[in-house]
Formats: C-alpha cells, structure tokens, sequence
C-alpha cells in the first residue's frame, strides 16, 4: 500500500510549486515591514507544500494526462492513491493557515476549492478559455499576492493600501500573460479531451503575441507603481533581474514563429525555470534590502 502512495506521490509535483514562488516572494517584498518572519515561514509552507501539490493532485487526477504535465515529462499513471493524498494535503494546508489564523484558512479553503472546479469533470472550468484564465490569473495572482500578506500578518490598512492593491494587480497582469504560455506544448492533448485553453484559441502564435502584451503591461504598471511609492531602487532591481527572461522569451517566441516544433515542454520549462528563478531572486532582493535598512 505504501508502494502504492509513493508512486502517486510525484503527480503532487512539489518541486513545480518553485514557479508560483514569485507571486509569494512579491506580496512580502510589498510590505516588508508589516509582516512577521515566522508567520511568513508558516504561509509558505502551507502555500508551496500543501495547497499547491494538492491542486497538482486534483488536477493530474482528473486530467489523466499520457503527456508531458508541468515539471513531469513522464508522469506516473493515476490511481485511487492521488486523490487520498490530495484529500490530505487539502486538510493540512487548511488546518495550517487555521494555525497562522482563521482568515487566512478561511482564504486557502477558498483557493483550494477554486482550484477544484477547474479541473472536476462536473463543472471543469479548464474547458472554457476565457473564464479559466481570469480564474487562474485572479486566483494564482493578486488574490494569493493578497493571502500572503494576510497570513503573514499584515494588518488590513496596509494591505488595502491603494498602491500594495496595484501590485496585486501586477500579478495578475504577469500571470495572464505567463500562464498561456504553459499550454502551447499541451494543444494536441487539450484537444483530444475537449479543453478549449486559452492557448488552443489564440494559436501558437497569438499566445506569444498575448503574452507579450499581458507581461508588458505588468510590468510597466510595476514601474509606474515603484515611480509613486518612491522605490526606484526596486525598479532597477527588477529591470536587471527580469533582462535574461526578456532575451529568453522573445529568442523563443522567434523560434515559436519561424519552426511551431519549438512550443514544446523542454522550452516552456525552461522558460518557467528562468522567469521563475529570475522573479524570486529580485523580489527577495528587494525584501531583504528592506529589512536591512529598518
């Protein structure tokens, strides 16, 4: 039975939670001095090793994918095993955030939920282009900038700051234009199953084009953000950190256009490693240069 549990265990895909890590890394850096380090650690965990494997779990176990899925080329067959442990992870991370506070667990049920009607047969958001994506791009950006805060204890002033609020919204922005980007290589698959992503809509090259627009307005709203909140420090930060996902994603997008082969999982998980990688060093920057000049 054991056997069985551990061979499920890698469709949780725990190491691929490290690319929703700069969404984290970006609500603290936010608000460096209004949130508690420890509580910070706690949110962490419940987000990066409960919440987010369990969606990877719920989503593998309904999605029954022969393919290559984000962070596994060859991923294990689905078995009854997945969903127990999806089961368990769901009431860890939201007995954790009870743990951090009731409103923060309150928030983790809600995203765990969410992340279930995406996939669940019965209601399947996935298959919707529009509406799955403002889903993703909502849940997996501002709203989980915002319960980082939240759990690590930000008081409710600070968060609905008008200018902290802007950033959330520049994690939505990245996200959307990010997120059709982990499609282009899955169009065969989604077609089969009857999944209209957003990516399948718009085509190999209308998601480059899309991206490009969804990223860019990200991260000029950032800019003009950091410009009101007299942080150009973190401008620059962000600007140097971010060069080598810029050069990465238009050599692939040129790629993309001359040769449609190149949509494939090696390149979009490279991209995600580099932009994921690149995004949490800066906004890390940014946090611990905060705490270093209290």
């Amino acid at each position: 039975m054991l056997l069985a549990y551990r061979r499920a265990l890698p469709l949780l895909r725990i190491p691929f939670s490290v690319y929703l890590m700069p969404v984290y890394w970006f609500g603290l850096s936010a608000l460096p001095r209004a949130v508690d380090g420890v509580r910070a650690l706690g949110v962490f965990v419940v987000l990066h090793l409960l919440a987010y494997p369990a969606s990877n779990g719920y989503n593998s176990y309904y999605d029954r994918d022969e393919g290559s899925i984000g962070g596994l080329k060859q991923p294990p067959k689905v078995s009854e095993e997945l969903i127990h442990l999806v089961w368990l992870f769901d009431a860890l991370a939201v007995l954790g955030g009870w743990l951090l506070s009731p409103l923060f667990a309150a928030l983790v049920a809600v995203y765990l939920l969410i992340s279930k009607a995406y996939s669940y047969e019965g209601i399947r958001l996935k298959k919707y282009p529009f509406l799955s994506t403002f889903v993703v791009v909502v849940f997996q950006g501002a709203y989980t900038f915002l319960m980082t805060q939240v759990g690590a204890g930000a008081t409710p002033a600070a968060i609905l700051e008008p200018t902290n609020l802007l950033l959330a919204l520049v994690s939505t922005l990245f996200l959307c234009g990010s997120y059709p980007l982990t499609q282009v290589y899955q169009h065969q698959e989604d077609r089969q199953r009857g999944d209209l992503t957003l990516s399948l809509w718009l085509g190999l090259r209308g998601t480059f084009v899309f991206a490009a627009v969804g990223l860019l307005s990200g991260a000029l709203l950032l800019g003009f953000t950091y410009w009101q909140r007299h942080e150009i420090r973190n401008l620059l930060i962000f600007l140097v950190a971010t060069g080598p996902v810029v050069v990465l994603f238009g050599r692939w997008a040129w790629a993309v256009w001359l040769r449609p082969a190149a949509a494939d999982f090696e390149h979009t998980m490279r991209m995600n490693q580099v932009s994921s990688l690149c995004l949490s060093a800066a906004f890390v920057l940014m946090l611990l240069w905060a705490l270093a000049g209290r």
